[in-house]
């Protein structure tokens, strides 16, 4: 089974464009829609490319990389005001997110020390 770290880059980048153009394509699926569903929307998938950049590309640049567009040109043609079903269902989405992030941070701290001796240890 191939994991995702073994995705060459000039795959992985394909993809990601293409990613990246299907939500340019794709602007009635709105933001808050994305975050309610999947827990991350375009501007999450901004932020990401801005952390990977290292600091070449602030958040508005990524932004305009990722809407094609700047940012409050994209919010006015595309945006409409999110309804308290929508905000309910983001807001339980971003908990969801954290208490995952919460969960894999504490599993990554205990590995390997919560696994038993016969396991981690030879001979055991």
């Amino acid at each position: 089974m191939t994991t995702l770290d073994n995705i060459d880059d000039r795959t992985a980048a394909q993809a990601f464009r293409r990613l990246v153009r299907h939500l340019r394509h794709r602007t009635d699926a709105e933001n808050i829609e994305l975050m309610g569903l999947a827990g991350f929307c375009r501007n999450c998938l901004a932020d990401w490319v801005s952390e990977a950049s290292g600091g070449e590309l602030d958040r508005d640049a990524a932004r305009t990389a990722i809407y094609g567009m700047p940012y409050a040109t994209w919010k006015a043609q595309h945006q409409g005001e999110a309804t308290p079903e929508q905000i309910a269902r983001m807001e339980a989405s971003v908990a969801r997110n954290k208490q995952d992030a919460e969960l894999d941070a504490e599993l990554d701290d205990s590995f390997p020390a919560s696994d038993p001796p016969s396991i981690t240890q030879r001979g055991g």
